[in-house]
């Protein structure tokens, strides 16, 4: 954990406390396995697609870290990033409908896009996902220490 180097030991102390916390809320919401990935994604496509979009397989993979997810229309399988485990169902929604899409239109047209308009979180989820990546570029701070 980083921690800037003027905190107090107090703030310091509270600071890790606070943040301990929050991961542990986190974890104990639990990562979503394979299967209920799968069955998160027929609920979506129900509802923002109408059921058209039908995957055989939907699953996490760990090797995808320059992709948040990819689609293979001919075999009906989409693979999430597992980098996408812990960002907000919002987002993964949004990574799921956006494999979904490809199911329905190859490429990323007009009619794609409209596809995805039907989320009212869409621009949202592209927000947090540009913020993601912004932020791994950024340098560290100085005067930080890692706890």
């Amino acid at each position: 954990m980083l921690i800037p180097a003027r905190m107090s030991e107090a703030e310091e102390q509270r600071w890790v406390t606070v943040m301990l916390d929050k991961l542990a809320a986190q974890e104990s919401r639990g990562v979503l396995g394979d299967r209920e990935l799968t069955e998160r994604a027929l609920r979506l496509s129900e509802q923002y697609y109408g059921g058209r979009a039908r995957p055989d397989s939907v699953r996490w993979v760990t090797n995808q870290n320059t992709r948040w997810g990819s689609c293979t229309p001919s075999e009906g399988s989409i693979r999430l990033s597992h980098r996408l485990q812990g960002m907000p169902e919002y987002v993964v929604d949004y990574v799921l409908l956006h494999e979904l899409a490809h199911l329905l239109v190859p490429g990323h047209g007009p009619r794609f896009w409209r596809l995805l308009d039907a989320y009212p979180r869409t621009e949202r989820a592209r927000g947090y996902l540009e913020g993601v990546v912004a932020a791994a570029r950024l340098p560290h701070l100085p005067g930080a220490r890692e706890e």
